[in-house]
């Protein structure tokens, strides 16, 4: 009887201590970190004095132990998480401004973006904070910073993403002008573009920069990134890509002379086969560029790049090479076959 008597004593004792136990590591304060502000404490104490040491006010019917999960701001607005009581009505609410110091105590820290090829953007709290006199409600709601954004464009900014909800032009400077002004000494690198057969054309940054502001070029023509695809010469003879400017108004034709960007450039000999891969004929580019611009045959008769195959029947029609070769402003395509097709 004694030896059941000391063993319902000892569990009883194991109970009442994992209880305390229990009760001691539950009622610890809860530090919630953040990556650019200070932690959030969430007191236990403060939270059980409150309401009577009743644990089941939030236990499990608003935080289930089991989950890990994290809640954004914009989703407590939603009652998730603390705002299921801080909503205005049980306790002070989460979407107050003037409510937003009594969690996150301490001066909000400057957020750095590192961007590849233009250095840190920093994000600075405090400037924004003391222009818009503490109401963090005017990014952190759910609409503008959500908690969950990936990283975003020049170009989403400019369609109102993030940053670009403000810096729109209307309530501040654009995203899309004032670039110094977040990327500070800012100095865009020239751009080499490698091509087959001609010689790589450079696109000067600095030159364009000292003429035009950013704007006129990014986003409308060239989104903010280094690989925006490729643009042939006969896109940009149709407007596209640098043929936005350089059209022969505003700025030298991008079909007009190609030594302006394709410094040095010999254009090779071309060397025409049958299919049956024997030689058929030759075309000098260095002989017809001495009485020639590029522009006379680029690209109103000839792409510049080209797989297209011309029988001799179109040429005699005044296509191809018989756009020129017919008798009058240089020897007919009918005439003396082996000038072309020599051996």
């Amino acid at each position: 009887m004694q030896k059941r008597v000391l063993l319902l004593s000892i569990a009883v004792s194991i109970v009442v201590l994992s209880a305390i136990c229990a009760g001691a590591a539950e009622t610890k304060d809860i530090k919630f970190n953040f990556k650019n502000a200070g932690p959030v404490v969430f007191s236990h104490e403060l939270h059980l004095k409150k309401y009577n040491n009743n644990c089941k006010m939030c236990h499990d019917a608003i935080f289930n132990l089991r989950s890990k999960k994290h809640y954004t701001m914009a989703e407590m607005e939603k009652t998730k998480s603390c705002g299921a009581c801080h909503s205005g009505i049980k306790a002070f609410s989460v979407a107050s401004d003037k409510d937003c110091s009594r969690c996150h105590t301490g001066k909000p820290r400057d957020v750095p973006y590192a961007v590849k090829g233009l250095g840190t953007v920093t994000f600075s709290h405090s400037l924004h904070i003391a222009k818009t006199g503490g109401a963090c409600r005017g990014c952190h709601n759910g609409k503008v910073i959500t908690g969950r954004e990936k990283a975003v464009t020049m170009a989403q900014m400019e369609k109102g993403r993030t940053c670009g909800a403000c810096h729109n032009g209307k309530r501040t400077f654009a995203v899309t002008a004032n670039c110094d002004r977040c990327h500070k000494t800012l100095k865009p690198k020239e751009i080499t573009f490698n091509i087959k057969g001609v010689t790589p054309a450079t696109f000067s940054h600095t030159l364009h920069t000292g003429i035009y502001s950013c704007k006129d070029c990014h986003t409308k023509t060239f989104p903010y990134k280094s690989v925006v695809g490729k643009a042939t010469m006969d896109s940009m003879a149709k407007g596209k890509s640098c043929g936005v400017c350089h059209n022969g108004k505003d700025a030298f034709a991008s079909s007009g002379d190609c030594n302006k960007c394709h410094k040095g450039m010999k254009p090779g000999k071309l060397t025409f086969r049958s299919k049956d891969g024997t030689i058929t004929g030759y075309f000098s580019h260095a002989f017809h560029t001495e009485m020639y611009k590029c522009s006379d045959c680029h690209t109103k008769i000839f792409p510049y790049s080209s797989t297209k195959r011309f029988t001799m029947k179109v040429m005699e029609n005044g296509s191809a090479c018989g756009a020129c070769h017919d008798g009058n402003t240089a020897f007919s395509v009918k005439g003396d076959c082996l000038k072309c097709h020599s051996k």
